[in-house]
């Protein structure tokens, strides 16, 4: 199975789909306030129910309505055997459910795809372990299943965050609920930002306050989260796709529901669409993106690592010379970002030259039709189905059921802004 997709210049006004982000944390958050709780407008995805099913497993109940899901924790479900938490392909599943399992005095075992067991989970794993987690590998110490028995104890612990933002935010919503004073040092390079600052703001609002200095987190504790309702804001990274289709075309698409705050990495597309000529306004949570980027893109990723994939198809379908630098880590994610990154490039006639902490990429006035791709991954596909609208000729880009991940009415959305799209099997 196969989409394909016809050039076309997008316009229109849609709204954006709640955040996958905030709905994680919010998720955990209202799991951990040990009360029933509200989440209103949560994003509804193979990721995000992920982590629905697996505080299930830790004895929550949520239930799932229309625009809001209700979680009322109940008690932890005691089993010899232990618990089983599936997380698909969610690694902010995996990784967030590992640190909210080391609180408790039983054998949790955590399964997954092929495809999440290749991602990174070390450097949380270790700094758990640091705190008491005992931990049960596979042959090799790689990948999954994986089994861990806690509880952890409050107190210090060094963290390397130089392949994802996902361990400090991990441990920062779990720390504050133990019976004691905590603190965590980073060290590496300290990469998505922005994300942390999320997981922050879900704190905050739910009166969990932490002190930082430097690379220093300071956990007072214990703590309890407020619970009650909790409200997800529109999602960036999935209106970035939308933009991009009226930057990629010349076209005119406004995207309500994305607010100026809370803190979101991939707002920072807009400032490439008005550093290279796009008009874009905003009014309130309604962003309009009008008229083709001119170029060029120079811009360093490390804090927003999944607009890699869509910037280097709108720098492909942009003549010039254009600079993406840093987004190392995203050569961890669902795919090689980096490397598939420049094979999408290469599909739609630019070119990539790929080196440690560089993608430098020549774009074409010329775009040509992507045949017969088949990326496995969610970001790839949606970018490629960006890029493809610059083409002369209709392209064939990947099997359409992997936005279910993080955007399901994505294909939905896209031919409401008048674009063609449709199932080749």
């Amino acid at each position: 199975m196969r989409m394909r997709i016809s050039p076309g210049v997008a316009c229109g006004v849609v709204r954006a789909p709640s955040s996958k982000s905030y709905t994680h944390r919010a998720l955990v958050a209202a799991f951990l306030s040990g009360r029933l709780s509200t989440i209103v407008d949560p994003l509804d995805s193979e990721d995000t129910r992920a982590t629905a099913r697996g505080l299930e497993a830790l004895g929550g109940r949520v239930r799932f309505g229309e625009s809001a899901w209700s979680i009322r924790p109940g008690l932890p479900r005691r089993r010899s055997r232990g618990t089983t938490i599936r997380c698909g392909r969610s690694g902010t599943t995996l990784r967030f459910l590992l640190s909210v399992a080391a609180r408790e005095p039983r054998t949790i075992r955590f399964t997954g795809d092929p495809q999440l067991a290749g991602r990174p989970i070390e450097p949380l794993l270790s700094a758990l372990e640091r705190r008491g987690l005992s931990v049960r590998l596979p042959p090799l110490h790689r990948g999954l299943p994986l089994s861990v028995r806690g509880p952890i104890e409050a107190g210090a612990t060094v963290l390397d965050t130089t392949l994802s933002s996902q361990f400090l935010s991990s441990l920062l919503l779990v720390l504050p609920t133990l019976a004691a004073p905590s603190r965590i040092r980073t060290r590496g390079a300290s990469v998505s930002a922005p994300y942390v600052a999320a997981t922050r703001s879900i704190m905050g609002l739910q009166g969990i306050h932490v002190r930082t200095r430097a690379r220093t987190f300071d956990v007072p504790a214990p703590q309890r989260y407020r619970g009650g309702t909790i409200r997800v804001p529109g999602d960036a990274s999935s209106a970035a796709y939308l933009w991009a289709a009226a930057a990629i075309t010349g076209g005119d698409v406004t995207v309500h529901h994305v607010p100026a705050r809370p803190a979101q990495a991939d707002l920072a597309i807009l400032e490439v669409f008005r550093h290279g000529g796009t008009r874009v306004s905003r009014t309130g949570d309604r962003v309009r993106v009008r008229g083709r980027l001119r170029g060029p893109i120079d811009i360093q990723l490390d804090d927003a690592p999944d607009l890699l994939p869509l910037l280097g198809a709108l720098s492909a379908a942009t003549p010039g010379r254009h600079w993406i630098r840093g987004a190392t880590h995203a050569a961890g994610k669902e795919s090689d970002r980096r490397r598939a990154t420049a094979r999408l490039v290469r599909a739609l006639g630019g070119r990539a030259t790929l080196t440690a902490r560089t993608l430098r990429i020549d774009g074409t006035a010329r775009p040509r039709s992507i045949g017969h791709a088949q990326w496995d991954d969610h970001r790839m596909v949606m970018s490629a189905a960006v890029g493809a609208l610059a083409a002369r000729l209709p392209s064939s880009i990947g099997d359409p059921r992997t936005v279910r991940k993080s955007f399901p009415e994505f294909w939905t959305v896209f031919r409401g802004l008048g674009i063609r799209c449709e199932v080749a099997r």
